[in-house]
């Protein structure tokens, strides 16, 4: 995408986007917002620049004022593009001027600012060279919530990338699985990934056998056996937002401890969904698929929080896991992902995204949990 954003929202939603950010820079005492290129921009402006440089290109937000875009000259045609554009000042500047002097100008040079995670330090030195007495903190710290409640379009954009999600699982599960790479099995999962409408694969886990008790194993040159159990784990973005499930299966008949383990991993994950409503701490979820696998006797096996935020990317806040005392709020979406992982044998993990609702919570992928035989 470049310069233009998908016509599910208007330069009316995008003003209502940057107002609030400021807005919300100004109540948790911030002098303004600092957003580099990346998915923070593109949620605000609806703006990708055709390339990511040592040009700088920042959005300025600050409470009170008209947010201004700084792009090179040579950008600024695209960024005019963007459907957020005519809610904001462009103000380019010419190779040969000092782009932070510029920006400089529209920020308080004593003032604090919130300042997207993926800012180029380069960028961040410069505009401190250019005030002295500034000082900044990452937009996860400063406002972990920003993107974290979706409004009505988000969610039909998450829910239509889980359903291309769930049917490219559908899709999986009838291919041979017993004699190939897990290489094979991940490129049939992108394509299909892609067929469904991502323009974007982020990962393709295709855990076997021990390669499943890695939860980030990714794909690997493994021959498939039978008798393995196998994790596919998928996701990417359609249409600007993410997908990301996790279903596990077995390549023929499974042992008695294989579907106790995938029953015990089911049972957590379904848990951790019940666990959802509105007002309860994020840290709940967690508590209650973690309980499920704890008393069953696996919980020294279950490494990794329960969940993670997902929309324009498919990993952000808010995150499932002890000490997060964050409460929930309809519109928010997250994975539910407990899993158990027996080193040097097998791993099994389940896992759904999950919206907020007003009274519980409503899963945005709906294939069966059940253990799948696939040969």
């Amino acid at each position: 995408m470049t310069g233009t954003t998908p016509a599910h929202f208007t330069a009316g939603d995008y003003d209502a986007r940057m107002e609030r950010a400021a807005r919300a820079a100004g109540d948790a005492g911030l002098a303004g917002l600092l957003v580099a290129p990346g998915p923070d921009m593109v949620w605000l402006t609806g703006y990708t620049p055709t390339a990511v440089t040592e040009r700088l290109t920042v959005l300025v937000l600050t409470p009170g004022r008209d947010p201004v875009l700084v792009v090179p000259t040579l950008e600024a045609p695209d960024a005019e593009e963007a459907a957020g554009a005519t809610a904001l000042t462009l103000r380019d500047w010419t190779d040969g001027k000092d782009p932070y002097a510029v920006t400089a100008a529209l920020l308080d040079g004593r003032g604090r600012f919130g300042i997207s995670d993926n800012t180029w330090a380069m960028h961040l030195l410069g505009l401190q060279r250019a005030l002295p007495e500034s000082r900044y903190a990452s937009l996860t710290d400063a406002l972990p919530m920003l993107r974290a409640v979706k409004d009505p379009a988000e969610l039909e954009l998450l829910a239509a990338a889980g359903a291309a999600a769930d049917a490219t699982f559908e899709e999986i599960r009838k291919v041979r699985f017993a004699g190939r790479r897990e290489t094979e099995v991940g490129r049939d999962l992108d394509a299909l990934l892609r067929r469904f409408g991502h323009s974007q694969v982020d990962f393709t886990i295709v855990g076997s056998g021990p390669n499943g008790a890695n939860p980030h194993h990714e794909v690997g040159d493994r021959v498939i056996q039978e008798g393995d159990m196998v994790v596919l784990d998928f996701g990417g973005l359609k249409d600007g937002y993410g997908s990301d499930t996790t279903r596990t299966v077995h390549v023929g008949e499974p042992t008695e401890e294989e579907r106790r383990v995938h029953d015990v991993v089911r049972a957590a994950q379904e848990a951790g969904f019940r666990a959802v409503r509105p007002g309860v701490a994020c840290q709940e979820i967690d508590r209650a698929a973690r309980a499920v696998i704890t008393d069953a006797g696996y919980g020294e096996y279950f490494i990794h929080r329960t969940g993670h935020g997902i929309g324009v990317t498919t990993h952000e806040p808010p995150y499932m896991i002890e000490g997060e005392e964050q409460p929930l709020v309809p519109g928010m979406c997250f994975s539910v992902e407990p899993g158990v992982y027996l080193p040097g044998r097998f791993g099994v993990r389940i896992e759904d995204i999950v919206t907020v609702t007003g009274d519980g919570g409503r899963r945005f992928n709906d294939t069966t949990r059940e253990m799948v035989i696939v040969d």
